[in-house]
């Protein structure tokens, strides 16, 4: 397809080798805070295509900032790049094949979100030097995504205190301007120590933590029936205390994630959990310690920057699969439900076509669907500075996110196509904020009046710092 936009054209002149750069994060999948070879892999384009590159901001060692051009508006890219445990997969095949290793996997296509972000924003950096454009293109390479809120703690850092306008997607089935709708999460630790003794000659004698542990998850599954139906709460036991069922188990931990539509509601709900963790430690004599370890907000929206990306995606046209994508593609929605493809219809408000292995359309920007809502730390950016998220087609229509198949589906030719259609859409809506200072004036208005509603409150308390990993040995 022939490039309308001049723009487009500076994405197609370094397309290959952000292509590349996919392939080698895929390669070496790492968990969140632990990405130091992903990061220095970004660290090292973004010293290639010569932006200044600011190493560890924020003080988080696996994060990297790159900047280019001088003057006129800061246009945010955001890119990620961690990965996932136990969605370790061969690449290209239709059948759960892990690999060799650790078992970690890109089995939500952050491999693809960085380099895409990076390549628009250096297609935006040569953009800027060939027209002599004012402006200022910034990449954040983002690591812990998953879990980690690894934005909130950049954002209360103040890293995007003087950014006009951020700018980023996400790997999806169908193509489409994000809704803006999100979950915000807390993770909590709940520790519980009690005291141990000889579960038969002497329980009397014993606390059991283990026994809060169970009394807590009671408690907050009684609550289900008193919340909001939108929220969602989520546990997983860290330490049961032992395998010996003859102990009274001294010590027990679990890990609540909270979420709620917004930080308010969920604020409020973290406060209930945390009362009824209280009770479970006076029922069982046991004391109680509570930690938060992230916290991530809910998105907000911002429409005059949904309406430019919309339009950008119209005048790009849907991505263009081939027939080996297609074949693929295919093989990949075998190995899935009927109702797992139909999910990705309802979630977007369309009606679901048979033997439509890939995306070849462009959800409209006002298209409602069954909300099924997860939760991103973009939303924290979000609320410092108007922001704007694409969903691009890189997978088969039906793939679960946080799969093999997507891990599976990284590094074939859907991955490369949406990667490429991916930058071209942002590095296009960058520009035209860049050129019409009234657009941004007016996302900036619309940001201001959504906080007006409700101001930001970092979800994260000061006192909680991000919970970096060490360095492994020989990395």
């Amino acid at each position: 397809m022939h490039n309308s936009e001049p723009i487009w054209d500076h994405v197609e002149a370094r397309r290959k080798a952000y292509e590349d750069l996919s392939d080698r994060i895929w390669s070496m999948p790492e968990l969140a805070y632990t990405e130091f070879r992903s990061s220095a892999e970004h660290t090292a384009m973004l010293k290639e295509e010569g932006f200044a590159v600011t190493e560890g901001p924020a003080g988080i060692p696996t994060a990297v900032m790159g900047e280019a051009g001088s003057g006129g508006p800061i246009i945010a890219f955001l890119g990620e790049y961690d990965a996932l445990p136990g969605l370790s997969q061969e690449a290209n095949v239709a059948e759960p094949k892990p690999l060799p290793g650790n078992g970690f996997g890109h089995g939500c296509g952050h491999n693809m979100l960085g380099s895409a972000a990076l390549l628009a924003a250096t297609a935006m950096k040569n953009y800027l030097k060939e027209t002599g454009q004012p402006g200022t293109v910034r990449y954040y390479g983002c690591p812990a995504e998953e879990g980690g809120a690894a934005k909130a703690f950049m954002v209360r850092a103040g890293i995007f205190d003087d950014v006009d306008a951020a700018i980023t997607w996400h790997p999806a089935s169908l193509t489409r301007v994000d809704e803006a709708l999100s979950l915000a999460n807390t993770r909590i630790d709940f520790t519980f120590t009690g005291r141990a003794s000889h579960a038969a000659a002497a329980p009397h004698l014993g606390r059991s933590a283990l026994d809060a542990v169970e009394l807590m998850n009671v408690g907050v599954n009684y609550m289900r029936e008193h919340m909001p139906s939108s929220a969602r709460i989520h546990y997983a036991m860290i330490d049961g205390g032992g395998i010996a069922p003859n102990v009274v188990q001294g010590r027990a931990k679990v890990r609540y994630a909270v979420r709620a539509l917004d930080i308010h509601g969920m604020k409020a709900l973290n406060e209930r959990v945390i009362k009824i963790a209280k009770g479970a430690a006076m029922m069982t004599e046991t004391e109680v310690e509570i930690k938060i370890l992230s916290a991530v907000s809910n998105l907000l929206g911002n429409t005059p920057m949904e309406e430019t990306m919309f339009a950008n995606m119209q005048r790009l046209g849907p991505v263009a699969f081939d027939e080996a994508d297609r074949a693929f593609a295919a093989e990949i929605q075998a190995t899935l439900s009927e109702e797992d493809i139909a999910s990705d219809y309802n979630r977007c408000g369309v009606e679901p076509k048979t033997d439509q292995p890939l995306c070849d359309f462009i959800v409209p920007l006002d298209q409602v669907g069954e909300p099924m809502i997860g939760s991103t730390d973009v939303g924290d950016v979000s609320w410092k500075v108007p922001t704007v998220q694409a969903r691009v087609a890189t997978h088969a229509i039906g793939t679960p996110g946080h799969s093999w198949q997507i891990t599976a589906q990284g590094k074939a030719g859907p991955a490369y196509k949406g990667l490429t259609w991916a930058a071209k859409v942002m590095a296009g809506t960058a520009v035209d904020l860049l050129k019409d200072p009234a657009l941004l004036e007016q996302a900036k208005a619309d940001h201001q009046a959504r906080l007006a509603k409700k101001p930001y409150l970092c979800p994260i308390p000061p006192e909680v710092d991000p919970p970096l990993q060490p360095r492994p040995a020989g990395v």
